[in-house]
Formats: structure tokens, C-alpha cells, sequence
């Protein structure tokens, strides 16, 4: 699988399943017991041309945009959420470098020589990721921009070649100025490694900078229009995706619980635990809430695609619905599975691990309850 081919020859979806079947499926257990970041899932996804998904024709990307970024993280997610978070951050970074990085690191991208993630996330400012504490001084004489910051959460820290970095704006009015920097820039230490109760391969940890130096050139967009690179650029992206990753999540889960029940027998009695009309039901409705939280994913992209007045007010619901309904699939798989769904083995429980992000990630789903009330509510979001 190589560059040149897979963007002349069939669809690149082709190309996905056999990375997902080939790599990520297998390794998926051994991410969550170990904590190992993705790296061979990465690689092959860069060797098929996948991490260029969104990248732009003219780089030599494969020049997709939302749709297709959403229904890779969801297929991912169906085998492993910890490569689905690493790369739905990948593809949000991706997306702001595209509209204002400089050409050689979209090449790289495009390529699959370059991965990068966002650095939004402060202790300072908690869940409300656009408003960054974190400054940028000009160095006077030397025309470079020193960066100080306490990120809270970067996933992929220090596994990645790059980050989307916001601060406060350097000299200009308004919330946050972005930035593009090294991870492996001198100033810049990871403060603890990743160890949390799902996602546990995704490497998501506190980072410290302290007079991390970068040419005014990284700058990414205007001075202070940091916030405008965020709602319009970042947003939409990260949360299609995160719905995306719990909807994947989801379908794991039935299909999994499924399996299961059909498979386990009352041997006494001569029928499975599909039998009873109680664990039918179960599956029933965990079969209704997936297909629901997709049926609105899909209409979410349906709306930013054509445009639709709703657009915004779906893009806020859609990561909420998902996350939400993540948690009620995920807990009746572990009832419909009963003791066995304490195992390891059978697969349940990591995926009951994994969704319990969702609620709690940036933007989380009690700040998006008030923006989407606030919405219907006729009132302004900031």
C-alpha cells in the first residue's frame, strides 16, 4: 500500500477496512491492557494515505473533508476507541493546518510523515477550551514568540510531530491566537503519563511550557482570531468525530451483546439466553439508541454539508446525544452479559470503559446542554 497508488486506485475506505481488519482489530486488547499509544495503526494508516484523508488534493491529499473524517473515526471505533481518539484529534489538528498552516507540513500530512493532535485543554480554564490562560510573549530583538502554559489534556502528548496550540492572543484583541509547535520543542515536558479507566491507549496527558520558543510564522491564522479557528474550523470537525466514536462504540457493544446471548446456553433448558423475551429486549433497545444517535450523526452531516439554518444548534446536539446514549448502550451490554460481561475475554467491559469519555470531554456534555439551551432559548452561546 502505497501513496502513489491508493490515490490513484479504488476507493479509499478499501484501504481503511484493511487496516482496521489487518492492524487495529488485532492489536486493540494490547493497547488496553499496556497502555501502548497506536503507533502501527498510525503508520499504516500514514503508508495507506488515510491520514491525508482531509488533507487537500493540491498537497497530495486525498481532499475529503467532514463525511468521510466522521465515518473513519466510527469504523476505528468499532474495534479500538483509544486509535479512533488519536485519530479524530489528528483530523481536527489537520483541518486547521490545512486552512492556515504552511505548505510543508501539509505535504507531510498528506504524505503520512506528519501526525499532529489540538492542545486546547487548560488547568486554568477546565472544559472551557476557547478561552486558553496560557500566554505568548514576543522576544524582543530576535522576532521569536515564547510560549508558557499548563495544557491539561493533549492526547497523543509527545507521541505526535506536532501541535495546534492556543494561547492568549500575543498583541491583537480578542480570546486565543493558535499556533503550530514541535512536540518535541525544548521547554515542553510531559508532566505524567496516561493511566485512566478507558481510552487507555490514546496517551492524553498534562503537559507543561515553560519558554517554549517559535517563530512569529507559526502562527496559525490571525493574532486573536484563535476563537473564529475554533467554532468554525475545530468545532464541527471534533464533534461529528466524537459522535462518530461513540456511535462506533455502540455498535460494538449490540453486536458484541448479541453474540453473546445467542451464543451462551442454559444447557439444563436446551435454549440461550436469547430465548428470553427480557434479554431481547435489551438488545432491542440497544439496537434503537445506536441506530437513533447515528440517524442524527448522519443528519448533522447532512446539515452542515447543504448549509442548513440548523447546522450549528445539530453540531451541539450531536456530541451530547452521543455521549449520553453511549453510557445507556454500554450499560445494558454489561447487563445483558451479566457475570461474563466482568471478563475481559468477552469484550464488553472495555467498551463500557471507553464510553464513559464522552460526557466528560471538552467540550463536555453540561457545557453543551447550556449552549443548545441557551440555542432554543434564543439566546447568545458566548
Amino acid at each position: 500500500m502505497t501513496n502513489d497508488v491508493t490515490r490513484q486506485a479504488p476507493p479509499y475506505h478499501e484501504y481503511l477496512e484493511r487496516v482496521v481488519t489487518e492492524i487495529i482489530a488485532p492489536a486493540a486488547v494490547e493497547i488496553d491492557q499496556t497502555r501502548a499509544f497506536p503507533r502501527s495503526a498510525m503508520a499504516a494508516l500514514g503508508e495507506a494515505g488515510l491520514l491525508g484523508l482531509i488533507s487537500a488534493a493540491e498537497v497530495g491529499g486525498l481532499g475529503q473533508g467532514h463525511r468521510a473524517a466522521t465515518l473513519a473515526v466510527e469504523r476505528v471505533a468499532r474495534e479500538c476507541a483509544s486509535t479512533a481518539l488519536v485519530l479524530c484529534m489528528h483530523y481536527a489538528a489537520t483541518a486547521v493546518i490545512e486552512a492556515h498552516g504552511p505548505r510543508d507540513v501539509r505535504e507531510a500530512i498528506a504524505a503520512g510523515r506528519h501526525t499532529t493532535t489540538l492542545a486546547f485543554s487548560e488547568s486554568g480554564s477546565r472544559s472551557h477550551f476557547w478561552a486558553p490562560v496560557s500566554t505568548a510573549t514576543e522576544v524582543s530583538g530576535n522576532g521569536h514568540i515564547r510560549l508558557d502554559a499548563r495544557k491539561s489534556w493533549i492526547t497523543s502528548a509527545a507521541q505526535v510531530d506536532s501541535y495546534v496550540w492556543s494561547s492568549r492572543p500575543l498583541a491583537a484583541e480578542g480570546a486565543s491566537t493558535i499556533w503550530l509547535v514541535p512536540s518535541q520543542a525544548a521547554g515542553l515536558q510531559v508532566v505524567a503519563p496516561f493511566d485512566g479507566l478507558g481510552l487507555r491507549g490514546n496517551h492524553s496527558s498534562p503537559v507543561m511550557a515553560e519558554g517554549v520558543m517559535v517563530e512569529k510564522a507559526a502562527m496559525l491564522g490571525p493574532d486573536g482570531g484563535g476563537f473564529e479557528v475554533m467554532m468554525n474550523i475545530v468545532l464541527p470537525y471534533f464533534q461529528l468525530m466524537n459522535a462518530a466514536g461513540s456511535v462506533g462504540l455502540m455498535e460494538a457493544a449490540t453486536t458484541q451483546a448479541a453474540a453473546h446471548v445467542g451464543s451462551t446456553q442454559f444447557q439444563h433448558l436446551g435454549s440461550s439466553l436469547a430465548d428470553l423475551p427480557t434479554i431481547r429486549a435489551y438488545i432491542a433497545r440497544m439496537r434503537i439508541k445506536t441506530d437513533m444517535v447515528r440517524t442524527l450523526l448522519l443528519d448533522t452531516l447532512d446539515a452542515l454539508e447543504n448549509g442548513r439554518a440548523d447546522t450549528m444548534l445539530r453540531i451541539l446536539e450531536v456530541k451530547a446525544a452521543a455521549g449520553e446514549t453511549v453510557t445507556e448502550v454500554t450499560d445494558l451490554a454489561m447487563r445483558v452479559c451479566g457475570g461474563a460481561a466482568f471478563r475481559k475475554e468477552v469484550g464488553v467491559e472495555r467498551y463500557f470503559r471507553d464510553a464513559r469519555a464522552a460526557t466528560v470531554m471538552a467540550p463536555t456534555t453540561d457545557v453543551l446542554y447550556d449552549f443548545i439551551g441557551k440555542a432554543a432559548c434564543g439566546l447568545p452561546l458566548f
